[in-house]
């Protein structure tokens, strides 16, 4: 263990997961070493306050990826929200520091999302204007994605074979105390090599040997009232005079106990460092947006030190209150500062690429 890792509590340790997170009406929470084979939410037992009958309604899946390569960085996202599916594809252009983006809406019943990320599991979904397919074959390390978007004014093409560098983090976290009732938020992300070509607007972009993604795969009931705040990046970090495989994981949720129940870390090649938890605080509200805004990101150990400067956002903002308030913003930009591994190692971050959430619901 290292210098830091005091601060690192020991249900942040991952242990050998079971086949079912969902058991007799109840989950399993902690971190774990590797993929479920069934996350059967819908079958825990009064997991909200809602009626039984209504749970379903409350749950919330998606699978996402996040592809980095030298002009720009794609984020790809199928999501099922109970009421209605989602396929959102956003391209960050790094020279331009612009976004450009793509949604649409399609049936709930319609919207594939893959119960496990093992043996060629597929999500998918496919509209008028988007299509977006991930093929898990995680067991393998390996994620195949592709896609397409066109608006009449811009359009996009991809298609990407991902290869996992580092361990997988897995998590099931509590959103309610458990002794009340279990209320789980699970997401696994990984950290790849990515290779494959984007086509924007007919010119075509291929990765090169320092391209990386993250892919998000993600299954929860939020509470009605509910906000989180993430950020990530990834890409070769130079550390004392030799250029690695990074990344890390920074979020901010409704986690019911932040010592023990999180996602941060760092990845390295073949190996994790985990973090503790973090805040973020902001120079200006992500609604008031202006280029250049600052997002701090800090823990109370001198082990995350980053600066967020965002560049452009992704902003979807529906408010009809009292009933339905959602301010959803994902920011892409740069990053500035250090982290810190459990050994005290120092990844300096400047001019690394950041990508960031930050989404306030009421439903």
């Amino acid at each position: 263990m290292g210098e830091y890792s005091k601060f690192i509590a020991p249900e942040r340790r991952s242990v050998p997961t079971p086949v079912d997170m969902v058991k007799d009406g109840k989950c399993v929470f902690g971190t774990f070493d590797k993929e479920f084979e069934t996350m059967d939410l819908i079958n825990i037992k009064n997991p909200t306050h809602a009626p039984e009958f209504l749970k379903k309604f409350k749950l919330t899946l998606w699978e996402a990826t996040e592809i980095n390569f030298d002009e720009g960085v794609l984020l790809a996202a199928v999501s099922d929200m109970a009421f209605f599916g989602i396929t959102l594809n956003i391209f960050y252009d790094k020279k331009e520091k612009k976004v450009y983006s793509w949604s649409s809406n399609l049936p709930s019943k319609d919207t594939v999302i893959a119960p496990n990320l093992l043996n060629g599991a597929e999500t998918k979904a496919v509209t008028k204007k988007a299509n977006i397919k991930f093929v898990n074959n995680f067991q393998d390390g390996r994620c195949d994605v592709e896609g397409s978007a066109n608006d009449g004014k811009n359009s996009i093409e991809y298609k990407f074979t991902l290869k996992r560098i580092s361990k997988p983090c897995v998590v099931s976290i509590p959103f309610a105390p458990i002794e009340e009732r279990h209320r789980p938020l699970y997401s696994q992300k990984d950290f790849f090599k990515a290779e494959g070509t984007l086509t924007f607007n007919g010119k075509t972009y291929k990765t090169s040997d320092t391209s990386t993604a993250i892919v998000d795969d993600h299954k929860g009931y939020y509470p009605r009232k509910a906000h989180y705040d993430w950020v990530t990046t990834m890409g070769v970090n130079e550390t004392n005079g030799e250029k690695k495989w990074f990344a890390f994981n920074l979020t901010r949720n409704q986690s019911v106990d932040q010592d023990k129940y999180n996602e941060n870390l760092i990845w390295l090649e073949k190996e994790t460092s985990l973090l503790p938890p973090v805040k973020f605080t902001r120079d200006v509200e992500t609604i008031n947006f202006k280029d250049g805004a600052a997002w701090k990101v800090t823990d109370e150990h001198g082990m995350v030190n980053a600066t967020f400067k965002v560049y452009d956002i992704f902003r979807m903002v529906t408010h009809a209150k009292p009933l339905v308030n959602i301010e959803y913003f994902i920011a892409f930009g740069e990053m500035e500062g250090y982290v810190l591994d459990e050994d005290g190692n120092k990844y300096v971050l400047d001019g690394m690429v950041g990508i960031g959430e930050d989404k306030t619901l009421l439903l």
